[in-house]
This record gives C-alpha cells, sequence and structure tokens, in this order.
C-alpha cells in the first residue's frame, strides 16, 4: 500500500511508502535494506503513466522503519496509508514470505527470501499496490520476466536457477534474482485511473491491518 503524490509541474507521480516491520529477525538494517531493494527495482524501470494527457515519471520514494515496540493496536488503527506492518522471522509456515492479499498493507516475511538481492520484497510490494501473478507461466520466449512472475514460471534458459537444467526439473524454473520490474508492471497499476485530491494525492491499495504472531515450527 502507498500514497501517491502527482507533481505537475515536474512531470512526476510519486509513490511513497514505508516499511515498518517487526518481529524477532527485525532490525533497523534490515528495515532499511528492504527499502532500498524495493526502492532499487521499481525505480530501475523509469516507468512512465499517461495521466490525463500528460506523461508523467513514476518514482518510488520508499523508508523502512523497525519498531520493536510495534502493538497490535497500532496495526489495527492505523489510518495512514503510506505505513506496511510485515513481521520478519526466520522461520514461516510454508516457507515462504507472504502479503495478505492483493491492496494490503500487511505480511509476514521470511528472513532468507530477502536476503541476496532476491526481488522477494518488491515482488510482494507490487502485491500490496494491486498486481497478481500472471496467468500464463511459461513465458520462455519472451525475454526477462516481470517482477510479479512467481517462483516456478518455466523461462528462458539464462533466467533459470541452472540454465543447463530442462525446463520444469529441479532448478529449471525461474530465479527471483533474474526478475525485473518492467514498463508492463507499471503500466498494470492502472495509476493513470487514480482520483487525486485537492493537495495532489491518492491511496494506491487497501488497509488490511493484520498482526502476525511470530511462526513457530
Amino acid at each position: 500500500m502507498g500514497e501517491a503524490e502527482l507533481i505537475k509541474e515536474k512531470n512526476q507521480l510519486i509513490i511513497h511508502a514505508v516499511i515498518c516491520c517487526y518481529g524477532e529477525a527485525a532490525n533497523d538494517d534490515i528495515a532499511k535494506f528492504i527499502a532500498a531493494d524495493i526502492a532499487q527495482f521499481w525505480n530501475a524501470a523509469e516507468g512512465k503513466v499517461n495521466y490525463r494527457n500528460q506523461t508523467v515519471e513514476v518514482r518510488f520514494e520508499i523508508e523502512g522503519i523497525y519498531k520493536s515496540d510495534l502493538t497490535e493496536i497500532e496495526v489495527y488503527e492505523n489510518t495512514n496509508p503510506r505505513f506496511n506492518y510485515f513481521r520478519i522471522e526466520e522461520y514461516a509456515r510454508g516457507n515462504i514470505s507472504f502479503v495478505d492479499g492483493i491492496n494490503s498493507n500487511t505480511g509476514y516475511f521470511k528472513l532468507e527470501n530477502l536476503l541476496n538481492n532476491s526481488s522477494t520484497a518488491a515482488h510482494e510490494f507490487g502485491h500490496t499496490i494491486g498486481l497478481e501473478h500472471p496467468h500464463d507461466l511459461d513465458i520462455r520466449g519472451k525475454g526477462t520476466p516481470g517482477i510479479m512472475y512467481p517462483r516456478g514460471t518455466w523461462v528462458d534458459p539464462q533466467f533459470q536457477y541452472y540454465p543447463e537444467v530442462a525446463p520444469g526439473e529441479k532448478g529449471g524454473t525461474l530465479n527471483p534474482f533474474n526478475r525485473k520490474v518492467l514498463q508492463k508492471d507499471i503500466d498494470e497499476l492502472g495509476l493513470h485511473r487514480l482520483d487525486f485530491d485537492k493537495n495532489g494525492f491518492a491511496v494506491v491499495g487497501d488497509f488490511t491491518s493484520v498482526w502476525h504472531d511470530k511462526h513457530l515450527p
């Protein structure tokens, strides 16, 4: 979830979001790393959108904070559309990171999924601002995988975990490291349909406001 700001005189549309982290594997460094990772992936697309016959640049300004004293009430009662709350732990049921739906502001991250430029945080952020997984998960011959393709997608060999492995076999599917935010991903956000208020702001996504307890094996 985030808040969009339209700055007409600069031809810019900025998505503001705060990634608020809690949990035993969270800390200041992880929070800042996740925010920087999301911004890097989404800004690398150098996205554009046509808003009311004006072509504007789409930029993402993402802040990361760690709150060791975060409470359930703060999550439930938050009304600031910029705030997203993610529990971070070394263990997650199903061994996956997730958010609480398409257009959401809460979720649960497995620490290992976030490391080594995996693109997991950027992928999950895409869900929070309205993007689903594509329906066609065999994109061989179609080039670089967009950010919303999930693990298990069939891709050209150079985008697999192991290029020499046959498609679909172990190691023969999408390595998330190779996902990129493309202009197509920016287009699918539907930013041209936003209704900005008199101050130039609009909400992207929605409140789920779910507090997550720590998963136990």
